[in-house]
């Protein structure tokens, strides 16, 4: 990375890092979010449960490796002057965190 571009004023390198250090926090949310419902909603149906858990661990694998990507994209184009790029992950997140929390909440109230 050190030879890409030209250094850059650290503040912007720091910035990026915290944001990278706060996907991996919200990868580590989603993992554990993951561990609570297969512990935790026993009362829902096994296979349900696995698959919300399994969902919410995949997330946050996903999260983590993208947060890696993004981090060294982002570096790269300071190095360079080039503009940010640009992602959508967010947003697809925040859809796929949605769509889990409505699936969770519809098990929970549809009677047994």
């Amino acid at each position: 990375m050190r030879n890409e571009g030209k250094t850059p004023d650290y503040r912007f390198s720091l910035a990026n890092e915290r944001t990278f250090l706060a996907w991996l926090r919200t990868a580590l949310a989603l993992l554990a979010g993951g561990i609570a419902v297969q512990q935790f909603l026993t009362e829902l149906p096994w296979a349900f449960r696995t698959a919300v858990a399994l969902l919410l661990v995949l997330c946050g694998a996903l999260c983590a490796v993208r947060a890696v990507d993004h981090w060294v994209r982002t570096e790269r184009a300071i190095r360079r002057g080039d503009d940010l790029p640009l992602s959508r992950f967010p947003a697809v997140l925040s859809v796929g965190t949605v769509l889990t929390a409505l699936l969770v909440i519809g098990a929970l109230l549809w009677p047994h």
